[in-house]
């Protein structure tokens, strides 16, 4: 049987003072997009999700700045957060919902992609029927209209949802459920509210980060 492991899941918020130390020890961290807080969350990174699609997307593959980065460089892995089929399916409907988004779908997987084996690192596309049962948890907690779930959201639910990590510990750190309007910031901090309560995933605290160090 394969051994419990901690898995750190940082967004790009406000991180808790001391718990650097915490992150880099856990056994795998995966950071998103710029990795705005690299080094004051630490700088152990594992996996690096990414916006593959739209202008985010684009931007990181043209920023040499990005593809530089130590936590790119650093990483093992890099995850496409959006299936491109998905996305396409999507297409149709944000042309009449929301027309201003007209680029939101553009895909640039297979730039990340050939990216990533370009520089020894495996790529993974997160599958739609992640992204379908996101969907289907936010609407059940009274999600109100929105675009798509966050790419953070995305990722706990890719790890929740894989059998590999059932004994994993998973700890989210600099996770503000803030930001753009097209995502369900509030259900989303509800479906990870029933999560901690059901003990599938713990949020890093000042109290838990020093219970952390001392092993228990």
């Amino acid at each position: 049987m394969a051994r419990a492991r901690q898995i750190m899941i940082v967004g790009n918020g406000a991180v808790d003072e001391g718990a650097a130390p915490l992150i880099d020890a856990a056994d795998m961290v995966i950071r998103f997009n710029g990795s705005r807080n690299f080094g004051s969350s630490g700088r152990k990174t594992d996996v690096i999700a990414v916006c593959n699609t739209g202008r985010p997307g684009a931007a990181m593959l043209a920023d040499p700045a990005w593809r530089e980065s130590e936590a790119v460089r650093g990483a093992a892995e890099i995850w496409s957060v959006r299936d491109p089929d998905l996305f396409a399916d999507l297409k149709p409907q944000l042309a009449i919902s929301h027309p201003e988004l007209d680029d939101f779908c553009d895909d640039y997987t297979d730039g990340f992609e050939t990216f990533a084996t370009a520089n020894g690192k495996q790529h993974r596309i997160i599958n739609r029927s992640v992204h379908e049962a996101l969907d289907d948890a936010l609407l059940a907690l009274g999600a109100e209209p929105y675009v798509v779930p966050s790419s953070g959201m995305v990722v706990i639910q890719a790890l929740l949802s894989d059998p590999r990590h059932a004994s994993d510990s998973i700890i989210l750190a600099g996770f503000g459920h803030s930001g753009w309007d097209g995502h369900p910031f509030d259900a989303e901090r509800r479906l990870v509210d029933q999560h901690i309560a059901s003990g599938r995933v713990m949020r890093l605290q000042p109290l838990f980060a020093s219970s952390l160090c001392q092993g228990t």
